[in-house]
């Protein structure tokens, strides 16, 4: 039986603003967008921070990698050439799962997708910071690198400035622009690791072992050194599928271009580096993985290795690409975080203005808006090592629905075209699932507590602004439970003294961490329950059929905090033996979303017609 997710009349169907985007990208730019999105600043410093994590077997960390993101990207292949439509991340999950779903995950992609691109204006700081500081642009708290205020910030600023003057102008000269820069991005990487490889020594890969750092090390690098950022660029393809040729042959391959050709690169550069770093010149005794973070190579990695190699002079041209590359993946997680903003807007999750597109047949007002929220991730916060995991988790999260929705929507719209179908879609949408999971989880408890508080954050959103406007609670109520929420989640959310900390621990005076996990879980559990027993029908089935969500989100907080990715010396959960309970709360959720999906009225009222392009 069908659930209604609005009131009568439904959601208005949402092809009627979007056919006025063209359909001008072919597959070699959808190709070479895929890849610019993957190879950014993540190849500048991920893999020093992955050595730092992992040892020399970060080379293993990044093939794993590319294999557990290859099998998170199948469903959303399958999505994408079904559904080919611009912003398509954060449709998905509200046409499978409900609105408030769809704004929880929604929500999570769009804000890491607009810090991305800060993250991208940082890196190119943080370069030309290192080799001229007399510009003071960046200054150290506690180890790390921030920047400064106003030259490091207002500089920020002008960086991201451009980024969108680059978008406002369409996708047409976007992706031109942008497959010049994808060839010069695979061409410094390419000769980077050649000339490193003439200064290769065999000794760093053996003399304190492979794992120097256990195979834990293996794992959490992937999420919390910078791998999985490099690699989450791969649905970047997706935010462009309105605006791609023939979307359903091109996205599916397009999407497996975009994590195998920078795979190549980066396991190769991760060879190249560890064989060339010179301990003394770093600063380090050989073997001190663990202090790379702190080494003096830290703020520029590559540039300091090709200085020691005796390639100063090349070492001026990676100057440029230190640039470069983060620029072009700044502008293009931009256009993505523009049309992420215009897909909420036509599912009734933001206001209808952001859907107003200029002569260029871009969503200007959606890009300001993913412009001006992207300036507040400049603010002194931590530096871009610490910041990357959070991000990438928040990318993380936000894929965990795609393996559920393809399952949800080939029950509830199964007559819709799949030129891409999953074989054995019951054996690889729960490994999709799993795998995601497992990479939020080994990101570490800090990383994944500091997203729950900001997904859970932007509830109130959801209650005061998308069921106020479809009629599912009243104002007064809607007012009342988001203020009361808010306060007590910001209240226990800092008396943790997690949030946001520039070490990444707990601060001084803080409640004590169990007891704070149990009053985070109440003020969910308590808030839920109120929010359904205010709601009417329709409002109580969005809020009920999210519960998976946030329920999960929960038991991989308390898994994160007792496993051996905490802060315990002596975990309930040892070395390997964690990744049981995380495999079975997967595959737990993974059954429970997909029974959680119903057919929401875009489905039901076969709306999504409108989004499907002739093969």
């Amino acid at each position: 039986m069908a659930l209604s997710s609005a009131p009568s009349g439904g959601i208005a169907a949402p092809g009627a603003s979007s056919e006025k985007l063209t359909r001008s990208m072919s597959l070699t730019n959808l190709i070479f967008l895929g890849v610019s999105a993957q190879i950014g600043s993540g190849w500048l410093f991920a893999v020093l921070s992955a050595a730092g994590a992992a040892g020399p077997a970060a080379v293993l960390s990044w093939v794993l990698a590319a294999l557990l993101f290859g099998v998170i990207a199948m469903p959303w292949m399958e999505l994408g050439a079904m559904l080919p439509r611009s912003g398509g991340p954060v449709r998905y999950p509200s046409l499978s799962h409900g609105m408030m779903t769809g704004w929880l995950v929604g929500g999570a992609y769009w804000i890491a997708t607009v810090a991305v691109t800060t993250l991208e204006a940082q890196a190119v700081l943080t370069y030309v910071s290192s080799n001229w500081p007399e510009l003071g642009l960046m200054h150290e708290v506690d180890g790390l690198e921030i920047l400064t205020w106003p030259r490091g910030i207002l500089a920020g600023v002008a960086i991201l400035a451009v980024f969108t003057v680059l978008n406002i102008f369409g996708i047409k000269m976007l992706s031109e622009a942008n497959r010049w820069i994808t060839l010069w991005k695979i061409a410094i990487p390419t000769l980077t690791f050649i000339l490193l490889f003439t200064a290769f020594r065999s000794s760093n890969f053996t003399e304190t072992g492979f794992f120097a750092m256990g195979f834990d090390g293996v794992l959490h690098a992937i999420p919390a050194t910078g791998i999985a950022f490099a690699y989450l660029g791969f649905r970047q393809v997706l935010d462009f599928g309105g605006e791609c040729k023939n979307p359903q042959r091109n996205i599916p391959i397009a999407i497996a271009a975009s994590i195998l050709i920078p795979m190549v690169v980066y396991v190769l550069l991760q060879v190249a580096f560890i064989g060339a770093l010179d301990w003394a010149a770093a600063g380090l005794a050989p073997g001190q993985w663990g202090s790379l973070l702190s080494s003096d190579w830290a703020s520029a990695p590559l540039f300091q290795a090709l200085i020691a190699a005796g390639f100063g002079g090349f070492g001026t041209l990676l100057l440029i690409d230190a640039i470069v590359s983060p620029a072009a993946t700044g502008w293009v997680f931009l256009g993505s975080a523009t049309r992420s903003t215009y897909a909420l807007s036509e599912h009734d999750m933001a206001p209808s203005l952001l859907q107003r597109l200029n002569r260029f047949a871009v969503p200007w007002m959606s890009l300001l808006v993913s412009f001006a929220v992207s300036c507040l991730f400049l603010l002194p916060l931590p530096s871009w090592y610490r910041l990357v995991s959070i991000v990438s988790v928040a990318l993380l999260l936000s894929y965990l629905v795609g393996s559920s929705s393809m399952m949800v929507l080939r029950r509830t719209a199964p007559d819709l075209p799949r030129p891409f179908r999953l074989r054995n879609a019951g054996l690889w949408a729960p490994a999709s699932f799993v795998a995601t999971l497992i990479l939020v989880y080994v990101a570490g408890f800090s990383t994944v507590l500091n997203l729950a508080i900001v997904v859970f954050a932007g509830t109130p959103a959801y209650v005061a602004y998308i069921a106020v406007r479809q009629g599912w609670i009243t104002r007064a109520r809607a007012y009342s439970w988001s203020a009361v929420f808010l306060a007590a989640w910001g209240f226990v959310s800092w008396q943790g003294g997690w949030f946001m900390t520039v070490s990444g621990g707990q601060r001084e005076g803080a409640w004590d961490t169990p007891a704070y996990l149990v009053a985070c879980t109440a003020v969910l559990a308590v808030g839920g329950i109120v929010l359904y027993l205010m709601s009417n029908t329709v409002g109580r089935v969005h809020v009920s059929r999210s519960t998976w969500f946030v329920t999960l989100l929960v038991a991989v907080l308390f898994l994160s905090f007792y496993g051996s990715y905490g802060p315990l010396d002596h975990p309930a959960f040892g070395e390997g033996w964690d990744l049981i309970p995380v495999t079975v709360a997967g595959l737990a959720g993974y059954y429970w979303s997909v029974a959680s999906g119903f057919q929401t009225d875009e489905v039901r009222e076969n709306h999504l017609e409108d989004d499907v392009v002739p093969v």
